[in-house]
Parts: C-alpha cells; structure tokens; sequence
C-alpha cells in the first residue's frame, strides 16, 4: 500500500476522501447531542481530544495535495476548519511531518437544518433529528469540507444545497405503504431539498489545469422504514450528479445563484464522497452508485485493501470496502480524460505503520481515506 507523499512530485497530483467523523455524536453523551452538539466540535478542537489528532495523522500519513473531508461540522468564518489546520495538521502528530493546505472551502448544509413538517410521520414536527431536511440534531452537522495545496477557484464554485427534489424529472416517488399514498405532501415536497448535506462543484487550479471536485454526502439508505425514504434519496443524489455531467439531461438543473445546466463536456473532474452506497450489495437501491460507475465519462479504479479483506474473509468484494462496518462507501472516481499512476484506501493490518488508527472506533473514525493519484 503506497501511502508516500507526492508533494515534492511535481507530475503527480493526489485527491482523496475521508469521511472523518468530526460531529457531536464523537464528542458527546447522546442525550446532549440536540442541546450542546453545536458547539461541540469546537470544544474538542480546543481540548486537542486523541481522535481529532488521530484524523490528522492518517492526513499526514497519506499527505494528499487535496482531499474532502465529511462529516466535519460547519461553522462560519472557517473558525473550526482554522483550528484544525493550524493546531493539528501543522503540528507533527506521532512523529509524523507536518502538512500545510493554504486552501480551503465550506459551506452551510442541510443537515439539522429544521422543517416545519412532521418528516418521519411520528406525530411530531420536531425540527431536528429526522424532521430537520437533512437528518441532524443541529444545523452544520455532518458538514463538509475541502482542503487544498493548489488554489481554490472560489468565485466559481456552484452549490446546490437549496435545489428542490421536486424539480428532478422522473424523480423517485415516496410512496406510504399503509396507505398507499405519497408519503410527503405536495406542500412538503415544494420546499424539500433533494441533497442531504449539499452538492459542490468545487473548481481547483493546478498549474495551468482545472480540476472539478465534485462532493457530496448522499443520505445513508437505512435508519427510515418500509417506506425507503432514505434509500429513495440516496438514489436520486447520486443522480444528480450523474445527470450532472450528461450534457442532454442536465438542462433541469439548477445551482444556488440560480445559474442553470451541468458541467462543460470539456472539463475534467473528480467525483468525491461518502456515497453511503455499494455497487451490489448493502441497503441501497439497486444500481443507486452505478449511475456514477458506469457513467460514460467517468472511470473507477477500483482501489482496495488487504486488511479490509482480511476484515470480512467470506466476502469476495471485502476488499474493496472503505468502511469498518462492511461497505464500499466512499469514492474518489476521476474523468476519463485523466491519467490514473495509483490508488489506494488507508487501512494499515496489524502489524504495519499507522495500525494504532485503525484498532478502535474512537481512534479515528469508522470509514477509511481513499486516495488517488493522477499523472498531470
């Protein structure tokens, strides 16, 4: 597993993606998750708690010129994304040199951002939890952000955090199982945002080149019921993107400023996330990650790992799996139009270098870093 670093080779650019579990649920006893979660990534930052330096290790370790980090909570004026750059990633951790990202970009999501509805039909319009419009117990969990050796592209970076599900063509239909009706109503679905967290198109100069960061956080298919809320929209996110970059069906789309239509068929991207959704198996619909797999401008380097397969021995597609509880989540998939030289995901065995960081949940995090890197 070659996790060296590329800086000092000017040929090679590495992307990665790390759903690093930097949320309130890591922090806090679960009854203060709804009262204190806000600030509690904050607290721990400043109490340089063991996991948040565990994060920056794996960092160090693999030392990507640019990576997305999710499940990392906002907040504005990148006050907490400054912290972690400045007080662990440029600091040593375990021996390990340090690492600078001059660059970096967040925005506001939907997670925890409450609706006035009764989203999960328990009686209650509670706001938060699964009535907020993307499942969270404050506004800014589960966030997302990208950090960058190379210059962000800022004024060109397009969202797509308030576009309505509704307005997706052919779009999956909710459907009650009791009751054989839409399971949300017309005035819910009029201000339903189809992306979970947010969608980014997230432009990076490299030298004379750009690269699209494509990022996004689709919703995990499970924790709903018979319904398939969750799994329904897991589905259409992914779908987002992949209608994203098909210059005849993109027409629909349309970004936060209110620009419309999808990515150039020129430019080159890399898609980057936690998908929560596994070609073939898991509680995905089927075929959800597949509109991006085998999407006619997109290749897949099917990056794997010899511990993950050790992890779950009965299972022929363990090693690919990027999550410690079974499954190929996260993707770094990159245009056709780009030269692959590697790829890997960060899950040392036992017995190899960074090991310590794998052994526990509460040493880093339960999904593992993907990385690729790219002749330039």
């Amino acid at each position: 597993m070659t996790t060296t670093s590329t800086a000092a080779d000017q040929q090679t650019l590495r992307i990665a993606t790390f759903n690093v579990s930097m949320d309130a649920s890591n922090y806090l006893p679960e009854d203060q998750w709804a009262s204190n979660g806000d600030h509690a990534l904050l607290d721990a930052l400043n109490a340089h708690h063991p996991q948040i330096k565990g994060i920056a290790e794996i960092l160090q370790r693999v030392r990507p010129d640019i990576v997305l980090l999710n499940e990392f909570d906002y907040y504005p004026d990148h006050k907490a994304v400054d912290i972690f750059r400045e007080q662990f990633l440029q600091t040593p951790q375990n021996g390990e040199p340090a690492i600078d990202y001059p660059y970096a970009y967040t925005a506001t999501v939907n997670t925890g951002k409450p609706s006035p509805f009764d989203l999960n039909h328990d009686g209650k319009a509670a706001g938060k939890g699964d009535d907020a419009w993307g499942f969270g117990w404050y506004p800014g969990q589960y966030g997302m952000v990208i950090l960058s050796r190379y210059p962000i592209l800022t004024e060109q970076v397009r969202t797509f955090q308030n576009f309505l599900w509704q307005d997706m063509p052919n779009h999956h239909r909710v459907i009650d199982p009791v009751t054989d009706q839409p399971w949300y109503s017309d005035e819910i679905m009029a201000q339903f945002p189809l992306s979970s967290k947010s969608h980014w198109d997230v432009p990076v100069k490299v030298g004379n080149k750009v690269i699209h960061l494509l990022a996004a956080h689709p919703t995990p298919p499970v924790f709903d019921g018979k319904e398939n809320r969750n799994g329904i929209r897991n589905f259409d996110e992914i779908r987002l993107w992949a209608d994203y970059l098909s210059p005849n069906k993109a027409d629909y789309i349309y970004d936060d400023a209110g620009n419309k239509g999808g990515l150039a068929a020129s430019a080159s991207f890399v898609l980057v996330g936690d998908m929560n959704a596994g070609p073939g198996e898991g509680a995905n619909l089927p075929g959800a990650i597949e509109q991006l797999l085998e999407h006619p401008r997109v290749q897949d380097p099917q990056p794997q790992s010899a511990a993950a397969a050790a992890h779950t021995p009965n299972n022929p597609d363990a090693k690919f799996h990027t999550a410690a509880w079974r499954k190929r989540a996260d993707y770094v998939l990159p245009s056709k139009d780009l030269k692959v030289k590697d790829t890997g995901i960060f899950w040392p065995a036992q017995g190899e270098p960074g090991y310590n960081l794998m052994k526990t949940r509460d040493a880093s995090s339960d999904h593992r870093l993907v990385w690729l890197d790219i002749q330039l």
